[in-house]
């Protein structure tokens, strides 16, 4: 698995889609598996093998699509894990890639392969698809999420040091490692050294790491198997108003916010209400009304970089409030920008009197709810509550 920094997500990507793997995505899927592993000197999946897999266990198997198209997935099993133990290879807990190692009343799901295509790189795709592992761990009540993980640029430094030495390099950020460097960002952890775990991994030098996640909701005596999060984690960004020059660097501060919020794996991201009105600063020569209607004609553009913000974050943002004129009609409005693409729009109901009175805004008249995939929301504006 690699997920580099190199590679800049694409402007034109306009929804991304997390769902179980179907079995006519396996020529899509194919090819996004050429194209991450180019050198690769073994085989690829097999139609025949990913059958067997998804038969076994659906909703273990995922895949990512960008705009429809499959960019990536991740595989996995489940097994007990006492029959194999820390020591094991590729080969012996796949039972010779046949999975019938998968065992559903097992205490830990085994990934089996994890993969994004180079072009989609950069947009936190790995991290969508390790976020769906984790929660299936937390949903079938698993012990750990386990596998072997590979060091593909071990080779470069195979006659200077030791695995182990390049491991703690690695941890220190001496070291790049496309895929441990990801895998230790997500919060998994060294057990141990394999040797022999991948005899073709050539860049690896056949060596692996036992990468794990503990599971702190694991409840040993019961087994809990529910469809969605029973929990959902909100971001509330407290927003100091500061003088921009611009929309750049308004957005310099508002990635920062965005920035850390998703790091806590948020479900939401929240701004406040006219988060954007220092842009007012330039039309200080104006009337308030005046300058509220110019402020206005920056609503589409932001919204549009929240969207890209979204995706490329992995978070649900909602906006905050934005003045939007609409058939010459001023309305104080704002948008919730789904991390898998789309985007829908609120209106504030109940207007204040000093924002009818200075600013000549007009009030919405529909309140809605809206499903998100952290389950349904309302979205409410300052006096509406």
């Amino acid at each position: 698995m690699t997920e580099p920094t190199s590679h800049q997500p694409s402007d034109s990507i306009g929804r991304i889609e997390l769902s179980n793997l179907k079995l006519q995505d396996y020529e899509a899927l194919l090819q996004a598996m050429k194209a991450a592993y180019p050198d690769w000197p073994g085989g690829f999946w097999t139609l025949a093998t990913m059958k067997r897999l998804i038969d076994k266990f659906p909703e273990g198997q995922f895949v990512i699509k960008a705009d429809g198209k499959v960019v990536g997935s991740a595989l996995a099993i489940i097994v007990q894990y006492s029959h194999f133990g820390d020591s094991h290879t590729y080969k012996q807990i796949t039972d010779n890639y046949t999975f019938d190692t998968h065992d559903p009343n097992g205490d830990v799901l085994y990934g089996v392969d994890v993969f994004i295509h180079p072009d989609y790189r950069g947009l936190r795709l790995g991290r969508r698809l390790y976020d769906a592992r984790k929660d299936l761990c937390e949903r079938l009540n698993l012990k750990a999420i386990v596998f072997g993980g590979r060091i593909p640029n071990y080779h470069k430094f195979v006659d200077e040091m030791s695995p182990r030495d390049y491991i703690r390099k690695v941890k220190l950020r001496e070291i790049y490692d496309p895929v441990l460097t990801f895998q230790l960002a997500n919060d998994f952890h060294v057990k141990k050294v394999l040797r022999a775990y991948m005899p073709e991994d050539e860049e690896s030098q056949e060596f692996a790491c036992l990468l794990q996640w503990d599971n702190v909701y694991y409840e040993s005596k019961h087994r809990t198997v529910t469809g969605r999060k029973d929990y959902a984690r909100v971001g509330l960004i407290q927003w100091q108003m500061r003088s921009y020059s611009g929309l750049d660097e308004m957005f310099e501060q508002i990635e920062y916010f965005i920035d850390a919020v998703s790091a806590y794996k948020s479900d939401f991201a929240l701004l406040p209400e006219l988060f954007n009105a220092p842009l007012l600063a330039s039309y200080n020569h104006l009337s308030e009304a005046m300058a509220m209607r110019e402020l206005a004609e920056y609503t589409s553009e932001i919204v549009d970089r929240f969207h890209k913000m979204a995706m490329s974050y992995n978070v649900n943002i909602i906006t905050g409030s934005m003045p939007e004129l609409v058939d010459g009609t001023l309305y104080n409005v704002g948008y919730i920008c789904h991390r898998g693409g789309n985007t829908e729009r609120y209106v504030k109901l109940h207007i204040t009197p000093d924002e009818t009175k200075f600013w000549g805004i007009k009030g919405g008249d529909i309140i809605r709810t809206f499903d998100t995939d952290a389950g349904r929301i309302g979205v409410l504006i300052c006096y509406d509550v």
